[in-house]
């Protein structure tokens, strides 16, 4: 997938495209989450947000330097008075629906020409996938992602490639 990210990003043709591509990939966040975040709800300061999760749980989610710069420079350009993180192109400005987020990225895997199927909780199984593979504990990870059950992230912790050949050699 990291292949996958880097044609995604080079494909990228708006401040917006490239904000929710950085967001989805640095967060872990659910699509429903990120349709219901507000620009006020980001915390510039600690590159984090508080999102709603499933069951109206709240979780403190964090984002890199990156993601951070391509949201402000997405934010600063933007010229309605929506409250909503993402928003259409059409006026008047109105939160981006679900369907019209996964629709973004179904146009992004085109123009970049990626032959996997991309999806908005393809982003989240790389998050965990990846925090795993960098030696995150599985804990971590469940609260990451807002999992209540720890059997329901380790569905996500199937290890892969170099990590899974990294421990068979430390271990055996």
């Amino acid at each position: 997938m990291e292949e996958d990210v880097i044609n995604l990003k080079i494909s990228c043709q708006s401040l917006r495209e490239r904000a929710l591509l950085e967001f989805l990939y640095s967060t872990g966040c659910r699509i429903g989450e990120v349709a219901k975040i507000n620009t006020e709800d980001l915390n510039w300061e600690n590159c984090s947000v508080i999102v709603n999760g499933k069951g109206s749980k709240q979780r403190e989610v964090y984002f890199t330097t990156e993601c951070k710069v391509w949201l402000k420079k997405y934010v600063a350009k933007r010229d309605d008075a929506c409250k909503a993180l993402f928003v259409t192109t059409m006026k008047p400005a109105r939160r981006m629906a679900i369907p019209t987020l996964r629709w973004e990225l179904k146009r992004l895997a085109k123009r970049g020409k990626i032959d996997a199927n991309v999806y908005p909780h393809r982003f989240r199984h790389t998050f965990a996938c990846q925090l795993l593979d960098n030696g995150a504990p599985l804990d971590f990870i469940q609260g990451m992602l807002g999992h209540e059950k720890a059997s329901t992230t380790q569905l996500y912790a199937q290890l892969r490639g170099e990590r899974r050949r990294e421990l068979y050699r430390r271990f055996f």
